[in-house]
């Protein structure tokens, strides 16, 4: 499909899988070629951004189903619903896709004690600085 015509496809429950692109990162499990995309994943309430991990049509079709964030995990190569081990759960409420439907945006409730950092932090992105002094 031509990328025009990609544009063009309304994204429901139905055509969001069909409408991405996941040929433009990959990971290899068990000689198979797995096509992902990233996933950024805001905080619904806030705006916050709170992680970015990746998804394969697989889990994007079990968040759909389950309502939770479901990811792909590149270090243990396979399906990763995150709270899975911490019980920091992210409720799925919306999902966008950009406009080149290679990444998608999930905003999320998050559950528990709403840490989405293994490090226990709030956000995966906690360390920075500012250009200006």
């Amino acid at each position: 499909m031509a990328k025009s015509e990609k544009e063009k496809l309304p994204i429901t429950r139905d055509t969001i899988v069909a409408s991405l692109d996941f040929s433009k990162v990959a990971d290899v499990h068990e000689g198979q070629t797995i096509g992902l995309v990233p996933a950024i994943v805001q905080d619904n309430t806030s705006g916050r951004v709170l992680m970015l991990a990746f998804m394969n049509a697989a889990a994007l079709e079990k968040t759909i189903r389950s309502g939770r964030a479901t990811f792909w995990t590149r270090s243990r190569k396979r399906l990763w619903t995150k709270g899975e081990e911490s019980g920091n759960f992210m409720n799925v409420v919306r999902i966008e896709v950009d406009c080149d439907a290679d990444t998608v945006l999930l905003l999320v409730e998050p559950q528990g004690d709403a840490k989405a950092c293994h490090t226990g932090e709030e956000s995966c992105f906690y360390r920075g600085f500012d250009l200006k002094p």
